[in-house]
């Protein structure tokens, strides 16, 4: 007898008929994509499960990294009660603070003015006291670097590498004491990228949450992050994990950073976003303090320090072509675009100080993956280095002491003084202190009550949001003034002295229509 396949080769099986076999076909094959649907998902499902306990990071190196840590923070405390005087930034965010706090400023968001008035109410004209907040973020943004590090797969040696290039970036070493939005900045950013890493690693989507507190906080002290959550989104959208952008914890994380922002945003919107208007002035103040474009180009990878470049630029390179690393690519692709983005926009140089611990880290762990090939044909190269860079970060140190003197605002306010008091009583008494910058403005405010003089004004940056004079004040001191900027609003301008070498005392008078009219149109954001 023929076989059953023989007996029906070119005929229907029984009880069939082809449009019944294809559709037996079709179901077969939905059925059997069901089931690899449901495999690829249990099978990322277990994965994700088990990814923490089958990628065990290293343990962290405690003692090296906390000494480190505690060095720089010794370090800067020493620098922070050497100096004699305020960084005038630094008086600008205790002006803001102590007297004129807000939801925003022009140009700064409240979080370093809320804590520079919580730091003079516990200790009242203490610069050191002042200044704790911000030693205490620069320490920090060295454990955290050390621990993205750590996130990454690095040992103990890529760990202390990435701290120690944390610990010697230049600007952070120079400015790490002063209480400013761009001191505060780097540990938030840092903070940012290592709950990005872990959240990779691990799958907690409960990091996400934690992600938009530290969004919301850094939007509330310095306005950059925005721009760095954009570009960090659209790095994701390009290179992955796309999986990132689905999850309900990432949009939840989303809400809570725009919820934390919108005050100091609302703020902005109903002044007008004075922030937006900052672009040009940016960019003008570039031209004459760091030449321009390419001098900021230079001055970003600078400031890194010697160590944290090498590093950087090696960690860039590992980020986007290094296999193990294929996860974070996209923070890769992120610190590429930020660095154009700043240049093109012509920012400041400090601008990147968040991503150094981010790109050491890599680039530490590149140097591990090397020596565990055996490739240790540079390895003797790291401690020359990190010499250098500690020589070089230990200058910087040293020479920042000596920037923040109180001679010249001390001297700056005599001369005020003087001149206020040249005047006949009854014009001092219907006579406004002007600073024609916030920065002289700072000066006169903190140093002038011990001369007799009153607080200042100006129609500069934030000053420029604060009250206008009383009406019954119907002539201005102005120093720093070329005169040009008062004549639209007296009636007479004069010179009558100078302050310190290079500022103009001018007096104006007769002034030409109210306060609340001509204060708008006196308001200025650039120092010029």
């Amino acid at each position: 007898m023929r076989s059953d396949e023989s007996r029906y080769r070119g005929r229907r099986p029984p009880g069939g008929s082809p449009t019944s076999s294809r559709r037996d076909h079709r179901a077969a094959r939905a059925v059997l994509g069901r089931s690899d649907e449901l495999g690829e998902i249990m099978t990322t499902t277990i994965e994700t499960a088990s990814r923490a306990a089958a990628s065990p990071v290293p343990r962290f190196a405690r003692l090296p990294v906390l000494s480190i840590a505690g060095v720089v923070g010794v370090a800067h405390l020493v620098a922070a009660g050497l100096g004699g005087g305020y960084w005038f930034d630094e008086l600008l965010m205790l002006v803001i603070g102590r007297d004129h706090l807000d939801w925003g400023s022009a140009d700064q968001p409240p979080v370093a003015p809320l804590l520079a008035a919580l730091m003079d109410a516990i200790a009242p004209g203490s610069i050191l006291a002042l200044r704790v907040p911000a030693v205490l973020a620069t320490v920090a943004a060295v454990v955290v670097a050390s621990l993205i590090a750590r996130e990454l797969g690095g040992d103990r040696r890529a760990q202390v590498l990435t701290a120690g290039a944390q610990a010697t970036t230049l600007w952070i070493t120079l400015s790490g004491h002063w209480l400013t939005p761009y001191t505060l900045e780097p540990v938030q950013w840092l903070l940012l990228f290592w709950l990005l890493v872990r959240w990779v690693r691990v799958r907690d989507d409960r990091l996400l949450l934690v992600l938009g507190v530290v969004v919301g906080i850094a939007a509330e002290t310095k306005f950059q992050v925005l721009a760095l959550c954009v570009v960090l989104a659209l790095s994701v959208l390009v290179s992955g994990p796309r999986d990132l952008l689905r999850r309900p914890m990432l949009w939840a994380g989303v809400g809570i950073a725009a919820l934390l922002a919108a005050p100091t945003l609302i703020w902005q919107a109903v002044h007008g976003w004075p922030q937006l208007q900052m672009g040009p002035i940016v960019v003008a103040e570039a031209e004459s303090l760091y030449g321009g474009r390419w001098g900021v180009a230079v001055l970003m990878l600078v400031c890194a320090g010697v160590a944290g470049l090498v590093l950087s630029l090696y960690g860039v390179a590992r980020l986007l072509t290094a296999t193990e690393l294929r996860p974070y690519r996209f923070l890769g692709i992120a610190a590429v675009v930020m660095f154009v983005f700043f240049v093109v926009a012509v920012g400041r140089p400090y601008y990147l100080n968040g991503l150094y611990g981010l790109l050491a880290a890599a680039g530490a762990l590149g140097l591990q993956r090397r020596r565990e090939a055996g490739r240790r044909r540079w390895s003797w190269t790291a401690w020359p280095v990190y010499a250098v860079s500690a020589v070089l970060a230990g200058s910087a140190l040293w020479i920042s002491p000596s920037l923040v003197s109180a001679a010249v605002p001390e001297q700056i306010t005599q001369d005020t003084a003087a001149a206020y008091r040249a005047l006949p009583p009854e014009q001092r008494d219907r006579t406004a202190v002007f600073g024609r910058s916030y920065i002289y403005a700072a000066y006169l405010d903190q140093y002038g009550a011990q001369s007799g003089l009153p607080a200042a004004y100006s129609p500069n940056r934030s000053y420029g949001y604060f009250p206008p004079p009383p009406e019954n004040v119907d002539s201005v001191l102005s120093i720093g003034s070329d005169g040009d900027d008062l004549r639209p609003f007296f009636t007479d301008v004069r010179k009558v002295g100078d302050v310190g070498t290079d500022a103009g005392t001018w007096l104006a008078t007769g002034r030409t229509g109210p306060w609340s009219e001509i204060w708008p149109r006196m308001r200025t954001l650039s120092v010029q």
